[in-house]
């Protein structure tokens, strides 16, 4: 039985990084909200989140379906994918590490979102755009140094390739999302952290060179970048 993931369909946004995860190891999936039959789109995706009769209900999206389980929340649902796609190393130190590696990239793209709605989600950039260029340059100089610093610091702890072990994990694919939408987002300023950082570049482009995500990147499957989802290129965010 294929996984079901709810996510909306518009935007890369957080179920991108399930998406990444569930490309490449192959598994077979289905994107509800992007079907046309009468099981798809956006209505299946809402009612679950609003059924009175689920005790166990996901907040927002995403969320994945697997049988009878649900999981919501990005890292969670990682979590929960890891060893099933083989994107997790099989120790128990191993899976916590690799969980509190995605924690800290959710931390930065919290961040990132947050430069274009530094007020608040309930107002248009537009209402806020004085605040979002001083949130953004905070971001540029300090923010995105220290959260692709960390990661080259992890990177060469661990020899230089790979987050965690030998292998690919899903932590690995998820630092190339936010590098990419960090490239996306802030152009000038991730080039210059990525100058200081080359070994998160290095994983940045070999992620992006495996077979499975080179075909899903240069697809339709995979939905461009624009400024209805976390990454949104404002050029004046990124003077």
């Amino acid at each position: 039985m294929p996984y079901e993931l709810h996510y909306w369909p518009m935007i890369q946004g957080r179920g991108e990084f399930v998406r990444l995860a569930l490309e490449d190891a192959g598994a077979p999936y289905i994107d509800v909200a992007r079907q046309d039959d009468e099981a798809g789109g956006i209505e299946p995706m809402l009612d679950r989140l609003t059924d009175p009769a689920n005790p166990r209900p996901p907040l927002a999206p995403p969320f994945l379906r697997d049988g009878d389980v649900v999981v919501g929340q990005t890292a969670a649902i990682l979590l929960y994918l890891g060893p099933r796609l083989g994107l997790v190393g099989t120790s128990e130190a191993d899976r916590i590490w690799t969980h509190q590696l995605q924690l800290t990239i959710a931390d930065a793209v919290d961040e990132a979102h947050d430069t274009h709605h530094p007020l608040g989600v309930g107002l248009y950039y537009a209402d806020q755009k004085p605040e979002a260029r001083r949130r953004a340059e905070g971001f540029r100089a300090e923010r995105i140094p220290k959260y692709l610093g960390y990661f080259e610091r992890v990177l060469s702890a661990n020899g230089g390739e790979r987050l965690v072990g030998a292998d690919l994990s899903y932590a690995d694919l998820s630092l190339f999302q936010l590098v990419d939408g960090l490239r996306y987002a802030f152009p000038k300023a991730s080039a210059a952290a990525l100058r200081d950082t080359p070994r998160v570049a290095g994983l940045h482009q070999a992620v992006a060179r495996r077979p499975r995500l080179a075909a899903y990147l240069a697809s339709s499957r995979r939905v461009p970048f624009s400024e209805d989802g976390i990454f949104r290129r404002y050029p004046e965010l990124d003077a």
